[in-house]
């Protein structure tokens, strides 16, 4: 069976589209039973309701009180029939009161390499910092800002003449591949959360002729001739 999901966007609703996208090539086995949004401007709207899905839109304009306003989502969430809550874009911290209705079921992906760079202007945070690489996580949510038990993770390189728009373009287009695959475990039930770790079942270790590790810059740099290096002084 589908796993049934509810998807909470505030923005664009790109992931969301992903999400749509790979139900309808039947690499997802889910079913979104329901769209919704905290802004009424919201492109994410659009697209569910493209796609015929039903939204649902829940303001704190209409729900001035925090308790109110999550008791809303909730019960929105559940007279949907709702298994699984998927973040996608949705801009607020959610509270205990509405991370305990659904433990271990709200899903958010992030724009880097958790535990690494939380909160918000993380491809700024980054390219600050100087990492050489940079990435997107899929997360279990508690009841910490992107501190839940890490699903899966996607690695992008960080380029000297990155800016932060350049750097989330391409963490972007992870998100998009590794979410529907974080769902897709979820929904074939091979997902068991121990303490801060999520163990995914029936995972292949791989072969021996794959990298065991990512380098960037590439060790090549250190090949080229005596004559072309340059060494600083200390």
């Amino acid at each position: 069976m589908p796993v049934s999901v509810g998807v909470m966007a505030s923005g664009r609703g790109t992931n969301l589209q992903a999400i749509i996208d790979a139900i309808a090539a039947r690499s997802l086995d889910a079913a979104i039973k329901v769209v919704i949004s905290d802004n009424p401007g919201a492109f994410a709207i659009g697209r569910a309701e493209k796609h015929g899905i039903k939204t649902a839109v829940v303001t704190k304009d209409q729900y001035p009180l925090n308790e109110d306003f999550e008791k809303k989502l909730i019960s929105t969430l559940n007279a949907s029939g709702v298994e699984l809550v998927a973040l996608a874009g949705f801009m607020r911290v959610l509270s205990p009161l509405f991370i305990r209705a659904f433990p271990m079921r709200i899903m958010n992906v992030h724009p880097s390499l958790l535990p690494a760079f939380t909160g918000l202007s993380v491809q700024k945070k980054a390219l600050e910092y100087g990492v050489k690489f940079s990435g997107c996580t899929v997360h279990f949510v508690d009841e910490g800002v992107d501190t839940g038990p890490i699903i899966i993770q996607a690695v992008v390189k960080v380029m000297d003449d990155d800016t932060p728009e350049t750097l989330a373009e391409r963490i972007l287009l992870e998100e998009h591949r590794i979410y529907p695959q974080a769902i897709q475990l979820f929904s074939e039930g091979r997902l068991e959360v121990k303490g801060r770790k999520v163990f995914v079942h029936g995972v292949a270790r791989g072969t021996v002729d794959e990298p065991l590790s990512l380098e960037n810059p590439l060790a090549t740099i250190f090949n080229s001739s005596p004559s072309k290096k340059t060494r600083k002084t200390r």
